[in-house]
Parts: structure tokens; C-alpha cells; sequence
């Protein structure tokens, strides 16, 4: 055999090596389970900078309580203020009793009463004033009614106090009780004694108890005597009326 000849037997068993190694490889890998008699292809994973982000769901919202509605409380009645009507004794009428000095009665009446109106108001009463001879006396209604009136100077040495009611009482038990709250009060408040037996005709049948309603509790009330009780009614005229208030007050609050 030549050297040529030989060099090319070498090259064939070469190739023939070869082409038995790739054939061998291939069986190899048919038998390694490739899916599907095919190569495997495994997909890149996603790129997170072009995914499309997944939207978080956003949590239900808890609904708010409803408010419950503010209901204004129903206002509570409030009582009627007690209605009080106070004559100023002979105002707009007359002068009343007139000293010798000239000190007139209807000037101490007028002075007294309104002071009693003021105190009743203050402490809540409805309370007014009235002359002698209101154009509302008649059929008059009120809780209580008291005339104020003073007696004349003309005994010097006459004191005291004196308080009545009409003498035919369509409600004796409530006007008893005025007169003896008003009888306990101002003498209290002012020290001067209650005339008892010198109740007059004239202030058991007043014209004004003729006049307000039969059911509206009435007193009339002499302050004292213009002469030995002129200090009194005159330089102390707001204890005075103090003490016609609290006994005004001592009847309507059942005090008595």
C-alpha cells in the first residue's frame, strides 16, 4: 500500500468516528425524554420594566354611620306668673285724708304702692298698678287684689294698722287668709300693732269689692295714721311696702 492510500483510509475511519460519536449523542439525548420528540424552549422571563403592573384592589369603604337627626327637646310650659292687682288709694280721684300741714293720704298711697308693685315684679309676680277708679275693675281678675289706703291725722295720738275684707265673701276662706297674711307680715316688717276692732263699714263694703271679679281675693289695708305714724309711712316707706309685698307673697305661696 502506498502512502497515499493510507492517508486516506485514516481520513475515512476519521470521518466515520465522528459521524458514530454524533449519532450516539443523538440517541442519547432521544432517550433523555426531550417533550414531544423536541428541543425544550424556556421562555425568557417577563421584563418587570415593560410589565404592565397589576392594580391593587382598593378596599371597600366602610360606610359612615348615618347621623342620627337632632331632635329639639319640646320647651316645658312655663307656670303663669301670678297676677297681682295694687290700687294706689284716691290716685286720680281725690286727695284722700289731708293733714293740717298739708301732707295728703293719696301722696303716701302712691309712694307705698308703687314700691309694692316693684318688689312683687321682682320677685316674678305679675303684679300692677291701679287708681282708684280703674276703667278695669270691673269683672277684675287676679290672683290677689289689694287697696292701699292710710288713715287721717286728725287724732294725734292714734296707731296701728288696719286690714279687711268685703264683709259678703263669695270666697270667705281664701280672703281670711289674705287679710291674716298681710296682718302677719306688715306687722312684723313695720312693728306697728293691728287695730282690730276698729274695722270700719266703709272698708268692709269698698267700692272696688263690689267691682272685681267674686272669685279674685281682695284686702284693703290702712297703713297707719298720717299723725303718730307719720314717720313711718313717710321716711320708711319701702319697709312698708316690704311688708305688704311679703304678705301679698305669704298668701300666694300658701305660706299661711
Amino acid at each position: 500500500m502506498t502512502a497515499k492510500s493510507s492517508s486516506g483510509s485514516r481520513w475515512a475511519i476519521g470521518l466515520f468516528a465522528v459521524a458514530l460519536l454524533l449519532g450516539v449523542s443523538y440517541v442519547a439525548w432521544l432517550a433523555s425524554g426531550a417533550p414531544d420528540g423536541g428541543p425544550t424552549i424556556t421562555r425568557a422571563a417577563s421584563d418587570p420594566a415593560t410589565e404592565k403592573p397589576t392594580r391593587t384592589p382598593r378596599p371597600s369603604r366602610t360606610p359612615r354611620p348615618s347621623r342620627t337627626p337632632k331632635v329639639s327637646p319640646t320647651p316645658s310650659p312655663q307656670p303663669r306668673a301670678q297676677k297681682v292687682g295694687i290700687v294706689a288709694g284716691h290716685w286720680k280721684s281725690d286727695a284722700g285724708a289731708i293733714c293740717d300741714d298739708g301732707l295728703q293720704e293719696v301722696t303716701i298711697n302712691l309712694d307705698v304702692a308703687a314700691r309694692v308693685v316693684s318688689i312683687l315684679q321682682y320677685e316674678g309676680y305679675d303684679a300692677e298698678l291701679l287708681p282708684e277708679y280703674s276703667e278695669k275693675l270691673p269683672g277684675y281678675e287676679a290672683d290677689a287684689f289689694v287697696s292701699i289706703h292710710a288713715d287721717a291725722c286728725n287724732v294725734p295720738e292714734a296707731s296701728g294698722f288696719k286690714v279687711a275684707r268685703v264683709a259678703a265673701s263669695a270666697i270667705p276662706e281664701e280672703e281670711d287668709r289674705l287679710v291674716n297674711c298681710l296682718i302677719k307680715e306688715y306687722g312684723e316688717a313695720t312693728g306697728l300693732s293691728f287695730h282690730k276692732n276698729s274695722i270700719t263699714y266703709d272698708m268692709r263694703d269698698y267700692h272696688a269689692f263690689n267691682e272685681i271679679h267674686p272669685n279674685t281675693p281682695g284686702a284693703i289695708i290702712e297703713l297707719g295714721f298720717m299723725g303718730a305714724d307719720r314717720e313711718m309711712l313717710t321716711e320708711n316707706a319701702y319697709t312698708v311696702a316690704q311688708g305688704v309685698a311679703r304678705g301679698i307673697a305669704c298668701f300666694l305661696e300658701g305660706d299661711y
